[in-house]
């Protein structure tokens, strides 16, 4: 019994040392403690190599969520701004790579809340006073502006339910499907227990399931 809580320990250290143990986390360590001393132009220069790990797979996960390769890289270099102005409330016993996981995807769903609110007011004016009749789509046409509005319309609706998750349900839910991660990594990442992965993941496609089966 009394040696049960230090095995409990060392997995969670094992747990946090693999977290750190990333090339992001090591070269964010790196960043930060030349920010805290001050020398901000070195800092600068190596957050190139920052960028470098990270961009690729950042691009890729914020156009999952934007569907437009502007807006994602738009996206992402917001996100590494945010990271580069916040660097000293990085815990370097945390992933990096979750830490600025985070700030992308709440990068991304401000840009989509911005878009929503623009398209309405654009929108609006038409929807009040077009009194056109619609015109007809030809058998095997290209989709008619109704039909992608609605795909658009659509995937909006995708995005709030997933923006309406708990946050960490909503990080879990990213990492393996839009990251590509198993449970084993994305427990290495975060410090959460292979089965608490599985929880939080099994929660959200519940929820996002429950929440979408009622806007068919």
């Amino acid at each position: 019994m009394s040696g049960r809580p230090i095995e409990v320990e060392q997995r969670n250290a094992s747990r946090s040392a693999d977290a750190v143990s990333t090339p992001a986390s090591a070269v964010a360590s790196e960043i930060k403690a030349l920010v805290s001393a001050g020398e901000r132009e070195a800092a600068r220069d190596r957050f190139g190599a920052l960028v470098t790990l990270l961009q690729r797979r950042g691009v890729r996960i914020a156009y999952h969520y934007l569907r437009d390769p502007a807006d994602a890289d738009e996206a992402v270099q917001d996100a590494f701004v945010k990271v580069f102005l916040h660097i000293e409330q990085y815990r370097d016993e945390l992933s990096f790579d979750v830490w600025f996981m985070r700030i992308l995807v709440n990068a991304c769903l401000d840009r989509l809340k911005s878009r929503t609110r623009q398209q309405r007011w654009l929108s609006s004016p038409l929807d009040q006073n077009y009194e056109g009749r619609p015109v007809e789509q030809a058998p095997g046409a290209e989709p008619s502006s109704e039909h992608k509005l609605l795909v658009r319309e659509r995937w909006s609706q995708v995005l709030e339910a997933v923006a309406a998750l708990p946050d960490r349900q909503r990080l879990v839910f990213t990492l393996s499907h839009l990251d590509e991660r198993t449970a084993a990594e994305i427990s290495e990442a975060t410090g959460m227990s292979p089965a608490t992965v599985r929880v939080h993941l099994f929660r959200a496609i519940r929820k996002l399931r429950a929440v979408l089966g009622d806007l068919q």
